[in-house]
Parts: C-alpha cells; sequence; structure tokens
C-alpha cells in the first residue's frame, strides 16, 4: 500500500518517551490508515540514548523510520529534515515528548485530506495545558504579540500537532524557529488555516528545551523578520499555461 502520510517527529534526549510515542502512532494510524502511513523520527543529534532505542523499536514497530542529524540544529531544522524525507502528501508533526496524542494527530490529517486544496495546514491548538502557570502567561503574551502583529489568526502557535500538506510546507522560506510563524507563512503562500482543539498531557519523562526567557526572546526578533517577508511577497494571482 503506498503511503500517504507521514508523522514527522523531531527528537533531542527523548530516551524515556520516544519509543512510546512510536508505537502509539503506529497504533492509531494504523487503525486509520492501514499500511499507508510512515513514522520519522528525527534526532537532532540527542547525547542519550534515543537513537539506539529507536533503532532498536524498528523491529517491531510498522513504518518507523529514524533519521539522524550530526549537529543539533533545533525543531525547525529537525522539521525541515522530515519534510525532505517524507512520502507522504500529506504529514503531521508531533513533539516527541508524549504530551501530543496520537488520535489527535490521526484525526487532524483526516480533516485536512478531506478538505478543499486551498487548505494548506490544520493547526492544533490545545485545551487544558498541562503547564506551570508562568510557561502558560509567557505564551499567551508572545501569541498575543505575534498575533496582533501578523494577524494570523493563531492562538496557540507553540502546539506541536500541524498537519500539513508537504508540497506547502516545501514553498515556505525556512530559517531557525520558523515552526512558530507556520500559520503566518502558510497564509503568506496563499493558502487557508482550520484550526483545530487538540488535548495536552502532562510530561512525564524528560525535561522542556525551551525556558520563558529563550520563548520572548525569540517572539521579539523574529518577529520583524516575518513581518518583512510578507511585506515582500508579490502573488502573481492564478497562473495559466498556454500551448506546449
Amino acid at each position: 500500500m503506498p503511503v500517504t502520510v507521514s508523522a514527522v517527529v523531531p527528537v533531542y534526549n527523548e530516551e524515556g518517551a520516544a519509543v512510546q510515542v512510536a508505537r502509539e502512532i503506529a497504533t492509531e494510524f494504523s487503525k486509520r490508515f492501514g499500511s499507508g502511513f510512515e513514522i520519522l523520527f528525527i534526532d537532532d543529534a540527542s547525547t542519550d540514548d534515543t537513537h539506539g532505542r529507536l533503532v532498536a523499536a524498528q523491529a517491531d514497530i510498522p513504518g518507523l523510520r529514524v533519521l539522524r542529524h550530526q549537529n543539533n540544529v533545533g525543531k525547525s531544522g529537525a522539521m525541515r529534515t522530515g519534510f525532505f524525507a517524507a512520502r507522504g502528501d500529506v504529514v503531521v508533526t508531533l513533539d516527541g515528548d508524549g504530551q501530543n496524542p496520537a488520535a489527535d494527530a490521526a484525526r487532524m490529517v483526516e480533516i485536512l485530506k478531506g478538505a478543499p486544496a486551498d487548505v494548506g495546514m490544520v493547526a492544533g491548538q490545545r485545551r487544558n495545558r498541562q503547564d506551570s502557570a508562568s510557561k502558560k502567561w509567557a505564551s499567551r503574551w508572545a501569541n498575543g504579540i505575534r498575533k496582533a502583529m501578523l494577524n494570523d489568526k493563531a492562538d496557540d502557535t507553540g502546539c506541536g500537532l500541524k498537519a500539513l500538506r508537504r508540497d506547502v510546507f516545501l514553498r515556505l522560506p525556512y530559517f531557525d524557529q520558523m515552526h512558530r510563524y507556520l500559520p503566518s507563512l502558510v497564509t503568506r503562500e496563499g493558502f487557508e488555516i482550520l484550526f483545530e482543539p487538540v488535548d495536552d498531557r502532562l510530561r512525564t519523562t524528560g525535561h522542556s528545551k525551551y525556558t520563558n526567557i529563550g520563548r520572548l526572546a525569540v517572539a521579539l526578533s523574529d518577529l520583524p523578520g516575518v513581518m518583512w517577508l510578507n511585506r515582500r511577497l508579490r502573488q502573481p494571482g492564478k497562473v495559466s499555461e498556454s500551448g506546449h
């Protein structure tokens, strides 16, 4: 059965969660997509045994592929590697810490597959977030500023669950931390976005790779660049071909 759906999971030092995440994705996706899916874990130069445990699990997890970076490049770089390697025309991203339910990922894929061609992405928006009060505050502050400046209609760009058409993602300009601006970048290319409520689970292993100060610094430093990108785009409208 040809692969039509790819799950891309960037991981860095997630030896305690990665294999369980892969098993959950395989279980949920096999129910909905048969054997027409693949699971790509992008190990972003982990220093623990994340890579070894994933490789060992390939023997009994269908469709599991493990790609490893020589150098750590961050979440956006790992996502980019996954989209380039993906064979499905629809790609859904999940975080590797176990906080994103695979059932929500599969549901978002089905929504995108059934949506009109001008819908480029289905973005998850977390309900009942399992984070500290300070982390929630920093997220609301950064999301509020970004939403006001970019008018991207997204309340939660930090959610790791996003389903995109692969060809849409490959059109987007790449830069570090671009994953925080996917709604604006997808809209920039002329595509619509659907927002779906998703569940958020408590992290049980490892620790977050981000700090509140780090999130705010990125929000302030990258926002002017994304605004510049949006201003500099000129859309040609409908493209038609005549003759051969």
